[in-house]
C-alpha cells in the first residue's frame, strides 16, 4: 500500500493575515491530525516570524516543519535559524520556473535560475539534511527547462521536488501525465500543488498520484486542494487503488472544523448563547424554585449536566437563595464551584508572568501529569492570554474560549479574587473556577479546571 504525504500549506495563504497566536493553533491542530508536513511560509519578520517556529518546535514532534526560502541568501539563512530547534525542518527552495516568473520576481535568465537554483539548494543542504526543490507556476514553464532545473535541484542534494499548476491551466487527465513525466525524471519523491481556480484540484491531485505522485499540498479555505476532501478520497477510495494516507481519520472532521474557526471566525453549529450573551436578569432563582426550575436555568446558560450534578446545583442554589436572589452569574459561578468535579489530569506547580508597557507579555507555566512535569513558554496579547496560551501548547489543544470573568470576593487590600473561564468543546461547555489573591493566578487555576473536565469526559465517554 503507497502512503500518500500530506504537506498541508494553511499558513501560506495570501488571502489571509494571521496572528501569532492563531498561527501556533493551526499548527498544533495539524500536528494532532497527523499531518505529514506542515508548511510555512518565507521568513519576513525576522523576530516574530522566527520566534513563531522555535515556538512551534517545541510541540511539534511528528510532522516536519516546512519554512519556505529562495527568494535570496538572506531567506535561507533565516530558514535555517528558524528550524534549529525543529525535531524535523525542512528547507523550500521555492521559486518561479515560467519565463514571465522568472523574469518579473526573480529577474533571472533561464541558465542563470538553474545556476542560482543549484547554489540555493547546495547552501540549505549544508545546514538542513532536508531540502524541497518547489518550481511554482511548472505547469507553464518549458519542459526542458523544467527537466533540467529540477535535476539541478536533486543533484545539489534536494530530497524532494514539488510541481504547481498555479494558473489552473491543466485538466486533471494532462495533469496527472504532467505529474508522471516529473516523477521519471526527478528519480525522488515528487509533490503536487494545484489550485482550485476551476474546481478542478482534487481531481487533478488524486489523478496524479495514480501515475505515482506520493505527495499533495492541501489547504483548508483558499485557492489550493481542499485537505478534508482530499483526504476523504484517499479513505474511501485507497482500498481499491492501493494508497492511503498517515492522516488520523477519526478526528479529522473536529479538527478540521476548529482550524476552519480560526481561519474564517465560522463557530460551531451548536454554539449557544452563554452568560455573557444573556440579559442579566433573564435568570432568577430564590429558594422556593425545585430542581425541575433550576435545570431549565442551567440548561439555558448552555450546560448539559448529569442529574447528579444538577441536584449539586440546586442545593448550592436553595443555600445561596437564602440571603439573596441568584441570577444568571450567580449560577454561572455555582455550576463551575459544584457541578462537573473531577480528579486533576492536570496540576499547576508553577508560573512565571513577564509584562510591562515596553515588553510583550509572556508566561512560563509548569504543569504536571502522571508525575510528568510539562513546560509551556509563550507571548501573547496580556499576561492572561500568554499564560492561556503556554497551556495550550502544553495540552496540545486550543479549546474556543466562550466566556471569561473576574471579580472580586471579598474586600479590601488582601482581597481574593475569582476567576471564572467557561471552554467549548465538540458544542459542550465546561467551566472552571479559580480563586487567588493573584488574579492571573486565579485565572490560570480556573482553565486548568476547565481542562481537567474535558480531559476527564473525554476518557470516560
Amino acid at each position: 500500500m503507497k502512503q500518500i504525504k500530506i504537506a498541508d500549506k494553511t499558513l501560506c495563504r495570501d488571502d489571509r493575515a494571521f496572528s501569532f497566536k492563531e498561527r501556533l493553533e493551526i499548527i498544533r491542530q495539524l500536528e494532532k491530525l497527523k499531518c505529514d508536513i506542515i508548511e510555512l511560509p518565507e521568513i519576513k519578520n525576522a523576530r516574530t516570524d522566527i520566534l513563531l517556529v522555535r515556538t512551534a518546535s517545541s510541540f511539534v514532534k511528528n510532522s516536519v516543519i516546512s519554512v519556505a526560502a529562495g527568494s535570496t541568501e538572506q531567506s535561507i539563512d533565516d530558514a535555517v535559524m528558524a528550524l534549529s530547534a525543529a525535531a524535523k525542518g525542512r528547507i523550500r527552495i521555492e521559486v518561479p520556473t515560467s519565463p514571465v516568473g522568472m523574469e518579473y520576481f526573480m529577474h533571472k535568465k533561464p541558465d542563470k535560475m538553474i545556476e542560482w537554483v543549484k547554489y540555493a539548494v547546495e547552501k540549505a543542504v549544508k545546514a538542513c539534511d532536508d531540502v524541497e526543490f518547489c518550481a511554482v507556476d511548472a505547469t507553464r514553464a518549458e519542459f526542458d527547462f523544467l527537466e533540467n532545473i529540477i535535476k539541478a535541484a536533486v543533484e545539489a542534494g534536494a530530497k524532494s521536488v514539488s510541481v504547481c499548476d498555479s494558473a489552473a491551466g491543466m485538466l486533471p487527465d494532462d495533469f496527472a501525465s504532467f505529474g508522471k513525466k516529473v516523477t521519471e525524471v526527478s528519480g525522488v519523491c515528487v509533490g503536487v500543488d494545484c489550485s482550485d481556480k476551476n474546481g478542478l484540484a482534487c481531481a487533478e491531485a488524486i489523478m496524479a498520484v495514480r501515475q505515482g505522485v506520493s505527495m499533495v499540498k492541501t489547504t483548508v479555505g483558499g485557492d489550493g486542494v481542499p485537505f478534508e476532501t482530499f483526504v476523504g478520497m484517499i479513505k474511501n477510495c485507497g482500498d481499491n487503488y492501493g494508497f492511503c494516507s498517515g492522516i488520523s481519520y477519526t478526528e479529522i472532521h473536529r479538527i478540521i472544523s476548529q482550524i476552519r474557526w480560526v481561519c474564517e471566525g465560522t463557530k460551531n453549529d451548536k454554539n449557544v448563547s452563554s452568560v455573557s450573551g444573556l440579559d442579566e436578569h433573564s435568570i432568577r432563582l430564590d429558594a422556593k424554585d425545585d430542581i425541575s426550575a433550576v435545570a431549565a436555568a442551567v440548561a439555558k446558560l448552555g450546560f448539559d449536566l448529569s442529574d447528579e450534578d444538577n441536584k449539586r446545583v440546586h442545593e448550592e442554589v436553595c443555600r445561596v437563595a437564602e440571603k439573596k436572589t441568584v441570577g444568571a452569574k450567580e449560577l454561572d459561578a455555582i455550576v463551575a464551584t459544584v457541578a462537573l468535579q473531577v480528579p486533576d489530569s492536570y496540576k499547576l506547580e508553577s508560573y512565571v508572568i513577564n509584562n510591562g508597557n515596553i515588553i510583550s507579555a509572556s508566561a512560563q507555566i509548569t504543569l504536571s501529569r502522571d508525575g510528568k512535569m510539562l513546560q509551556g513558554i509563550a507571548i501573547g496579547d496580556g499576561p492572561i492570554d500568554a499564560a492561556f496560551v503556554a497551556i495550550e501548547q502544553i495540552i496540545g489543544h486550543r479549546y474556543e474560549l466562550d466566556d471569561f470573568q473576574i471579580q472580586s470576593v471579598t474586600e479590601g487590600k488582601e482581597a481574593v479574587g475569582s476567576a471564572l473561564v467557561k471552554l467549548r468543546f465538540e458544542g459542550k461547555l465546561y467551566s472552571g473556577n479559580g480563586i487567588s489573591t493573584d488574579i492571573i493566578g486565579a485565572s490560570i487555576r480556573a482553565y486548568i479546571s476547565a481542562v481537567n473536565k474535558i480531559v476527564y469526559d473525554e476518557h470516560n465517554n
